[in-house]
């Protein structure tokens, strides 16, 4: 057992050291020991996906078709409708085959990543690049990869919560034990799944992927099954709902023809025909592929969506609470001026040969996490910025290197605001001013320490509030001797304090043109942050979120206030500063007591739970915890906040797109439903046969349904209000705009019908099946848009017109093609009928588009 041996025995068995892994042993250990994955449950094969399609209530109606059709004789329609039940069947597997592998590369987008020693290099890569032997570097926050001993452990304390169950984080450290524990007991090694909650440490993998701890338990848990979204769901109910009331009216037509005196086989196959076309059996599906080619789309713009119904959600979207590092502003911390000895000293005035300058240096560098490795750089961008600084004085960063060796730490937390290392006989510790001046003393002016006096603190004070007024982050620094080895948080006291060190994180440039945006789409952004309160309203004012006579609220304002006083002046604070992660939990509910749906952005640990409670809690891709990537769901590959703008404009458009899809499967279905009903009241020869409407299905509803869904979507969805999302997506607008627009192509059709019932009644139900086909493939250009076409534009979405030269071509192949005829129960058409055709299936669109024109 690992746990019962000595660091050296295991290096020594598993052939490794603290220097890590080479390249080849990388490569030799992968192909020996695999991924470090979880095989998750095997999703079903082709085939079980192939006859899964068959389990749908329309394919069972179709099959009762098909059967009746053959015991009446019609052995051609028979063929076809199975035919085409067979081609629908093999669509919906190859589509499901498209949607599990978009998922699987989702899911490799938002993999974990975590920091490896090879070749003594510290690196970033893939958690599935993990192989036993490798040396792994954790701090807070990280969630670990594998299974491992730990080797070095500096105040780390890991919950094991996931494992165990036990919710009280457990502190680790490199004894070997020497008698069988139980997991929870093995205070020396960590397992994958759990997560860092304080300090810092390295460990030697010895299990990855399904041999982990966690991975033997996922072997008897595969169990997960997909969500439906709640679009998808309520649509799931309005089909069923629909179905029942279509069933109805079959029943009703069933009767009366059989009152009427046709033949009960006859008589059956109008009823089923009817319900075949009044059935929109594509709404489901077609939901399914918008939201997943949205996902897609929204990749490639900066924003990895975790699950489809996130992307509903964010076209609802009213108030979006920000942080400010790295969101908001470019998370490109530089070094600008060094405040010491009272005065302003410029970075490029610093001289490691003066007493001062020199401990202010090693200060920034033992107080410090970020590893620059050639192009990679790895850490916090603050303390990425302090390297930056003493790189600009010492080129390699060897001298600073050499003479600060760290020998303990006690890691930055929010609470303390500081962080603490121990090197040789000092102490160097570093954090937020207001915190660090409590606990001087002393004072470092030219060489010597002086007592940290009231006028000291008063001028310190000034210059850190000026600071702040100008946006920029001030780190304070201190230092003191040491007479003993192992170091507590009672040492941060008694300290000197040496210097001031401001830095600069520019606004992102388009930063104000997405708050603008925001405010204009009537989303209220919010700036949430730990920094200074003065700090954090000059970034805000300058961004656009703080304008006048609004309100900017502490965290120890919010500690004293109740949740009823909060609530009236909740719609007045633009900017929360120096917040705990409590303070997030509390204003993303009190704005959703008021009805607002929240997006919270976060990257810490302690920014989970807020971004579990928020409505869509978006997680940074860049320098995001795992822990915080896990419980978002939405995670931003670039960290930026006009990314979430472009998101919410995407969910707009998006549930427009649905809703117009929807609005055009609807309005010809109800067109069809009209003229069989009308038909048989009127005892009239019926106008489509089921094969009839099994390719009006096919080729008129899915396609064109799908290409309105790709639309790509208006400029101005941001200027529009958030949609609520209790609103039904079948308003009352949306019924009669189906009502009217299915009236229009029924009426068109049954003209036509009676144009060919002169003739005879195959030529009659030939005309109108092809006019209603044609129809509504033109009336797929109309419910792209509420706009007229001469503002959006014919070739604008080029899946339109490729939906709609595929369905003609393949009609006209019915219409002419003497083969089909037999197959699909046509009758020849003169050119005089093909132009009347034409007319009366244009007629529909020419109205809807001029009613447009007009509004």
């Amino acid at each position: 057992m690992y746990y019962q041996k000595t660091k050296e025995q295991i290096f020594h068995e598993l052939q490794t050291s603290m220097n890590g892994l080479n390249e080849q042993e990388v490569k030799q250990r992968q192909m020996k020991y695999g991924k470090n994955i979880l095989e998750g449950k095997k999703g079903d094969t082709p085939l079980i996906i192939f006859i899964k399609q068959f389990q749908d209530l329309l394919v069972l109606i179709l099959i009762i078709a098909a059967i009746i059709s053959g015991m009446s004789g019609q052995l051609e329609s028979m063929i076809v409708i199975f035919a085409v039940i067979i081609i629908n069947a093999i669509l919906g597997t190859i589509q499901t085959l498209k949607a599990q592998k978009s998922l699987e590369s989702l899911k490799k987008l938002s993999s974990p990543q975590i920091k490896v020693k090879r070749n003594n290099i510290l690196e970033e890569v893939s958690s599935e690049e993990l192989t036993i032997g490798d040396i792994v570097y954790i701090e807070a926050g990280d969630v670990i990869s594998g299974d491992g001993r730990v080797i070095e452990a500096s105040s780390l304390q890991v919950n094991e919560s996931a494992l165990t169950g036990e919710t009280v984080s457990v502190d680790k450290n490199m004894e070997p034990l020497h008698q069988e524990v139980s997991l929870a007991d093995m205070k020396n090694m960590v397992f994958s799944g759990s997560l860092v909650t304080n300090g810092t440490g390295q460990y030697i993998v010895t299990a990855i992927g399904m041999n982990s701890e966690i991975g033997k338990i996922a072997s008897y848990l595969n169990e997960t099954q997909d969500k439906k979204t709640p679009l998808q769901k309520s649509l799931d109910q309005f089909s069923v709902s629909l179905s029942i009331a279509i069933v109805m009216i079959c029943i009703v037509v069933l009767f009366l023809n059989l009152w009427h005196g046709q033949k009960l086989l006859e008589a059956l196959m109008i009823a089923v025909a009817l319900a075949v076309g009044a059935i929109p059996e594509a709404l489901t599906s077609i939901v399914t592929i918008v939201l997943s080619m949205s996902t897609q789309k929204m990749v490639k713009e900066n924003a990895i969506i975790k699950t489809l119904n996130s992307v509903e959600t964010l076209g609802c979207v009213s108030v979006i609470c920000s942080d400010k590092t790295g969101t908001l502003t470019q998370n490109k911390m530089s070094v600008v001026h060094i405040y010491m000895n009272h005065r302003r000293i410029m970075k490029e005035n610093i001289n490691g040969k003066d007493h001062d300058h020199d401990v202010l240096l090693k200060a920034c560098r033992i107080c410090n996490n970020a590893v620059i490795n050639g192009h990679q750089r790895i850490g916090d961008p603050t303390e990425l910025a302090l390297i930056d600084f003493i790189n600009e004085y010492d080129q390699y960063d060897i001298h600073y290197q050499q003479t600060t060796i760290r020998k303990e730490k006690i890691p930055f937390d929010s609470q303390r605001k500081l962080m603490s290392v121990s090197s040789k006989n000092h102490l160097y510790t570093k954090g937020a001013f207001d915190e660090l001046i409590q606990r001087c003393d002393t004072i470092l002016i030219n060489g010597k320490k002086e007592k940290l006096t009231k006028r000291h603190i008063l001028l310190l004070q000034k210059e850190n509030e000026e600071y702040a007024s100008q946006g920029l982050r001030v780190l304070a620094f201190a230092y003191k001797l040491l007479d003993h080895q192992n170091i507590t948080l009672n040492d941060e006291y008694h300290l000197t304090f040496i210097a001031l060190i401001t830095l600069e994180d520019p606004a992102r440039e388009e930063s104000q043109e997405a708050v603008t945006k925001c405010k204009i789409a009537g989303i209220k952004p919010i700036m949430i942050t730990g920094d200074h309160v003065v700090t954090a309203k000059a970034i805000a004012k300058k961004i656009g979120i703080y304008d006048k006579g609004d309100l900017c609220l502490e965290g120890k304002e919010l500690n004293t206030m109740s949740d009823e006083k909060l609530s009236q002046i909740l719609p007045q604070v633009s900017v929360y500063a120096r917040v705990a992660p409590k303070h997030k939990i509390r204003i993303v509910k009190q704005w959703q007591k008021r009805g607002a749906v929240v997006a919270m952005t976060g990257d810490g640990v302690n920014d989970a739970p807020a971004l579990k409670q928020s409505d869509i809690g978006v997680a940074m891709g860049v320098v995001g915890t795992e822990v915080s990537k896990d419980a978002a769901d939405m995670i931003l590959t670039d960290d930026n906040f006009a990314t979430i703008v472009k998101a919410i404009a995407t969910g707009r458009n998006v549930y427009n797109n649905i809703k117009n899809s929807i609005l055009y499967l609807l309005s010809g279905n109800f067109a069809g439903i009209l003229c069989v009903l009308l038909s048989s009241l009127l005892v009239l020869p019926t106008p489509f046969y089921a094969v009839h409407l099994l390719f009006i299905n096919l080729m008129t509803d899915s396609l064109p349904a799908i290409a309105i869904g790709m639309e790509e979507g208006k400029n101005s969805i941001l200027h529009e209000k958030p949609r609520n999302p209790k609103d039904s997506i079948l308003n009352k607008k949306t019924i009669l705009q189906i009502s009217y627009e299915g009236i229009i192509i029924a009426i068109c059709t049954m003209c036509s019908y009676f144009m060919g019932l002169r003739h005879d009644p195959l030529s009659a139900s030939t005309m109108a099946f092809a006019t209603i086909c044609l129809a509504r493939l033109f009336h797929g250009f109309n419910c792209r848009s509420q706009l007229p076409l001469t503002q959006i534009g014919i070739f604008s979405n080029h899946f339109t017109i490729y939906a709609f030269i595929i369905g003609f071509i393949l009609l006209h192949i019915i219409l002419i093609v003497p083969v089909c005829h037999s197959l699909f129960s046509i009758h020849p058409l003169s050119l005089s009928q093909f132009l009347c055709i034409y007319g009366f299936a244009l007629i529909p669109s020419l109205i809807i588009q001029l009613r447009k024109q007009a509004s």
